[in-house]
Order: structure tokens, then C-alpha cells, then sequence
């Protein structure tokens, strides 16, 4: 059942007062995701519930922090994909901003995906515990079973940064090679706790990605085998190609298909009250969100079909995955996830809460997220979001406090061997 060419020809027309119910959801098939529409459909175990409601109110809008824009602009009609003998691409001449500011053309579905993987965002972002802005993984089996797991994340951008009004280097002096990293660390429940992953994303794209894990039986750190990124990451429905809120695979290993456009119905000012309180503000046995979180709006998006190359495509999880792409921020906002065989697996929802991002104003993708995982396959759900009941917002830049700012610690694999001190 592949899905995914679907959007090209979507359609939506939804006004602002509108709600849809299972009883007129058909009037606006063409405002969501292929995936989200067989959730509408009923045909699998997960499915839309009875009482479900979406309240549609007026679009929003923002607009990019101007040294990101300026950045684009400036840079954005250098950057290059390279095709390589084993059928890779080298991204080359990228510096700043969006790596290219108008992807078209017959490479204009990968030029999407390198826009998607260095999208806009701060150089620095942190939730945690102690903060009371710590994420937390739900997962659910299909007789309503579900357990929790919270955790701490710093993630930081090493090189291409483009904050050089406030007298940040694009460069980071300790960045050795990386662009960015992504360190995790397990809070709860206590029998995993100080369990931390560690990823390091090279500014050469063709190299390798160094996945890392603590293990606190051990009071050591362990490498990962590349195929780790196919492994369950924490125990949920994502695998590591899943992460930060979208897509974490990176260019280099993988090919990307044009689809489409259209306008997808989605919730871009949840309500992070709300997202945070699981089970009971979310909808049925399928954990819609309920009215509670916002009001929902329609944003711009590019569909593309991103796969592996093929001669990296043996052995990989996943044949095919449809990402549904803010034209503006190129955030994922839903993706179709389908197995080797190109039957769909995974139904992906996103939904984001905007907020201030220093001096640049307000913007879309930076407040928080709920990031939702429906497994038709196999019966299981994963929710992940960076909420509990206090709304706290994922913190940015000038906004992180001081530990947290701390290359060694938290973006070398030196820095796992201080957990536990």
C-alpha cells in the first residue's frame, strides 16, 4: 500500500470556524497526509476516534530572523550536490542559511531534504529535568498498556551557523570536524538512568555519522555500529533516522523524490498545557490530540519521497519516506513511513508550539513539539514531546543555562565519561 504520490494533486479548501468530525472529514480529504487520511479511513487497528475533532482558525505568520535570510540569499544559489561513483551526493560550497534557496530542477526533491536536514535553528538548544522542560517517550501497545520514559537533550550546531550579528562564529572552535550533535541522557525510570546516546553529524556529509552510548553498568561508553540507526531508539517506535522531530538521516546516503505540493491542515500553536498531559488530553485508544491543543491552520508544504541510495538501500529499515515539508521553515509536519517492501508502516504526526527566539522574534519551530508515531504494522503508538502540565518551552541559545553550554561535555564522546561524576 504505497501512498505517497497522493499529494500532488491535493487540493484543500477549509475556512477558518470550520470543524471536522468523522461525520464531514471527507470534504477536506485533500487538507491532510496520505497517512493521517487512512487513520480518517478506519481500515487498521489504529484508527480516527468516534468523538475526534479538529476546530480550524486562521492561518499565522511569521517571519525568519533576517541573518538566516540574508544567509540564504547569499549563499543559497552555491551550494552543490555532487553525484558520486556509489551514487551519493557531496553536498559542497554550503556555508549558511538554507543550502539552497530555490530547489529545482531534476534534483530538486534532495535539495528539499538538504533544506529539511539544516533547516533554521539556534546554536544551541536544551531541555532537561531540572528545567522542567524535559521530553518524555509514551509508548502504547493496542490493549491501552503504556509506559514513560523522560529525558534530558542538548542538542548543538557546531558549523554553519548564522548568528554572526550577535558576534557568534559560524564555525565553533571546538566543533573538530562536526556540524552537529545530539546528546540524550535517560532521567527516568530509575533502572535506565544516566543511559545516554550521543550522535555526532560530520560537516563532511559523506562520512559516517559516530553514534554513541553510555551504559551506567558499565561506567564506560560504547560505539555504535552504523546499523544502529535502524535500532529502536529508547525503546519506542522511532529508530535514530527518526530523530529531532522529523527526519535525522542527512544527506549523503540518501536520494529524494519531488511529489508534490499542497496545503496540509495542521496544529503549528499547540497548546503545550495540553500536549503535556498524557493520557487524558489526548483522544481515544489512538491518542488523537483533543480540541485542547489549538486551534489547527493550514501551512504550504513540499512532498518528497526520500529513500536510500541503492547501494546503500540493502539491509536498510525503511524503503521509502514521504515527508510532508513546511515551505517556509522546512520542518516536517507529517510523514508516511513504509517498510522495504513499500507497504505502509508508520503514520507520523508533528505539531509544533512557536516562540521567541532571542532577538529574532517569534518563529514557528522553536517553543516545542508532540511527535507521534502510529505503527499499523505491529499495533504500537509512540508519543514524544518536550511538555508535561507546566508548558515550559524547549530553551535556546542565550536562554540555556550556562552548564549546558559546554562543547566538551555534551558534543565529544570525552564528555560521557563525566556522567555519574
Amino acid at each position: 500500500m504505497f501512498l505517497g504520490s497522493r499529494g500532488a494533486q491535493a487540493d484543500c479548501r477549509v475556512s477558518s470556524g470550520t470543524v471536522i468530525t468523522n461525520t464531514n472529514w471527507h470534504q477536506y480529504v485533500d487538507c491532510f497526509s496520505a497517512g493521517v487520511t487512512v487513520l480518517w479511513q478506519k481500515d487498521e487497528f489504529w484508527r480516527m476516534p468516534d468523538d475526534a475533532e479538529i476546530h480550524v482558525g486562521d492561518q499565522h505568520s511569521w517571519t525568519l530572523p533576517k541573518p538566516f535570510f540574508e544567509a540564504t540569499e547569499k549563499y543559497g544559489d552555491q551550494s552543490r550536490l555532487v553525484k558520486q561513483s556509489n551514487g551519493r551526493y557531496k553536498l559542497e560550497n554550503y556555508v549558511a542559511g538554507l543550502p539552497f534557496a530555490h530547489p529545482s530542477g531534476p534534483k530538486r526533491g534532495t535539495e528539499i531534504a538538504a533544506n529539511i536536514t539544516y533547516r533554521m535553528q539556534g546554536y544551541l538548544q536544551a531541555w532537561s529535568d531540572d528545567m522542567g522542560n524535559a521530553s518524555t517517550i509514551y509508548t502504547k501497545d493496542r490493549f491501552g498498556n503504556w509506559s514513560g520514559t523522560v529525558e534530558d537533550v542538548v542538542y548543538r550546531q557546531l558549523t554553519y551557523n548564522w548568528e554572526s550579528d550577535q558576534g557568534f562564529p559560524q564555525i565553533e572552535p571546538g566543533a573538530n570536524g562536526a556540524w552537529f550533535t545530539e546528546w540524550v541522557m535517560i532521567e527516568k525510570p530509575e533502572q535506565s538512568k544516566y543511559t545516554t546516546v550521543l550522535t555526532l553529524f560530520w560537516q563532511d556529509n559523506l562520512k559516517d555519522e559516530d553514534d554513541y552510548i553510555f551504559v551506567p553498568t558499565l561506567r564506560r561508553s560504547l560505539r555504535l555500529s552504523s546499523t544502529a540507526r535502524c535500532s529502536p531508539f529508547l525503546g519506542s517506535d522511532m529508530v535514530k533516522d527518526d530523530q529531532r522531530q522529523g527526519w535525522n538521516g542527512g544527506v549523503g546516503k540518501f536520494d529524494a523524490d519531488f511529489i508534490g505540493e499542497q496545503k496540509l491542515l495542521t496544529l503549528v500553536t499547540l497548546n503545550g498545557k495540553a500536549a503535556g498531559n498524557f493520557p487524558d488530553e489526548y483522544v481515544g485508544t489512538l491518542g488523537w490530540p483533543k480540541p485542547s491543543w489549538g486551534e489547527w491552520e493550514t501551512r504550504d508544504v513540499n512532498v518528497i519521497g526520500i529513500h536510500r541510495v541503492p547501494t546503500l538501500a540493502k539491509g536498510y529499515c525503511y524503503g521509502k519516506r514521504v515527508i510532508y515539508a513546511d515551505k517556509q521553515y522546512y520542518s516536517p509536519l507529517a510523514e508516511d513511513i513504509y517498510d522495504s517492501n513499500l507497504r505502509l508502516w508508520k503514520i507520523v504526526w508533528i505539531s509544533l508550539e512557536p516562540n521567541e527566539l532571542d532577538n529574532y522574534g517569534e518563529q514557528m519551530n522553536v517553543g516545542g513539539f508532540a511527535y507521534m508515531f502510529w505503527d499499523i504494522q505491529n499495533d504500537h503508538a509512540s508519543y514524544v514531546t518536550n511538555f508535561n502540565t507546566s508548558g515550559a518551552p524547549i530553551l535556546w541559545d542565550s536562554k540555556v543555562p550556562p552548564k549546558y553550554n559546554d562543547i566538551p561535555r555534551f558534543s565529544t564522546p570525552g564528555g560521557l565519561m563525566q556522567i555519574m561524576r
